[in-house]
């Protein structure tokens, strides 16, 4: 048989349907963004990314009719309220466009490593290079207009050392070691990406039509704070920079450029697609106070979840991936 013409596995068919729904929401953002971008260079990489993202989805879109499944709904132009006053700034945009590219980098790789037919592998390995592209072209002008937070700076050690007892590991105490290169990695990485989702917290949360989502918003922004504070506390122990915050990059819009379904959609795709951050930066931490942050964070996440499947579900905008057979159902008697 064709390498290309095997059926889709479930893990196939289930990235391609993920990659259809979030890529589609991240494009109606993308294309608002576009519309009140002022800068030409940032505006120049945003129609890059609409252009390719375009191709991407249409492809996807072939892969899903093939097989036979339902093309998802996902999001479009019907999700975006055009002509309205501006939400973001040119630099909070580039930064959003920085960070989605990072989650799409990660995203088309695992995707990748899930797929076995040939033209989906080739596929997968397009869109990885399109996006390691893009995340070099947002690195560039980031740095290029001083925007670009780098890491703290470690001074090398004149030998290799090694770890000796259980003082490596607590944390709970004032004479706790200094953070590992290692531990700073995830925590500087989620910082980022928490300090996106508060600030995209605050803008939703000014503009958004309903009342019960523009609540959940607001609670998703203290916590988001509290997270942030946690984090940023790691390192101040060590004297070390705390990446700053995008919150004066949100105008005092109260114009919704957005559908409420998007806006929630968009936040919990975050929330869920952070905790595998937080899974990363508890396996790679070895201070127990580190852990212990991160188990708080992991846990206030899977009830924000719960909070945000309930309002999804409450207004039926949660569409439904590709399920199982269910056998029982099945068996019975007509």
């Amino acid at each position: 048989m064709d390498k290309d013409q095997l059926k889709l596995t479930s893990a196939e068919i289930g990235t391609l349907w993920g990659e259809y729904v979030n890529g589609s929401a991240i494009d109606v953002v993308n294309k608002y963004m576009l519309s009140i971008i002022e800068d030409e260079k940032i505006k120049q990489i945003f129609e890059d990314a609409i252009k390719v993202s375009g191709k991407q989805k249409q492809q996807t879109k072939r892969f899903i009719e093939n097989e036979g499944f339902p093309v998802p709904v996902g999001f479009s132009e019907s999700d975006l309220n055009k002509g309205t006053d501006r939400l973001f700034s040119d630099i909070f945009c580039l930064h959003y466009l920085h960070i989605m590219t990072l989650h799409g980098l990660i995203g088309h790789t695992t995707a990748l490593s899930s797929s076995v037919r040939k033209d989906l592998r080739l596929f997968y390995e397009q869109t990885s290079n399109e996006a390691m592209t893009m995340y070099q072209q947002t690195t560039d002008l980031l740095l290029e207009k001083g925007h670009f937070q780098r890491d703290p700076y470690f001074y090398p050690e004149k030998v290799p050392e090694f770890v000796s007892g259980q003082k490596f590991v607590n944390g709970f105490t004032g004479n706790k070691r200094p953070l590992a290169a290692t531990e700073i990695i995830a925590v500087s990485l989620n910082l980022k990406k928490k300090i996106l989702e508060k600030s995209l917290s605050i803008g939703f949360s000014q503009v958004a039509q309903s009342k019960d989502v523009r609540k959940f918003l607001e609670s998703m922004q203290n916590a988001s704070d509290k997270q942030i504070q946690s984090l940023g506390n790691i390192l101040k122990g060590d004297n070390l920079p705390v990446p700053m915050s995008w919150e004066s990059e949100v105008t005092s819009s109260k114009d919704s450029p957005f559908s409420d379904k998007l806006m929630l959609y968009h936040m919990g795709f975050l929330l869920q697609s952070s905790q595998s951050y937080h899974g990363a930066g508890l396996a790679s931490a070895m201070r127990v106070d580190i852990v212990t942050a991160y188990e708080k964070i992991i846990l206030k996440n899977i009830m924000i979840t719960k909070e945000w499947f309930n309002l999804m579900t409450k207004y039926k905008w949660l569409e439904q991936p590709p399920l199982a057979p269910n056998r029982k159902e099945l068996s019975e008697d007509k």
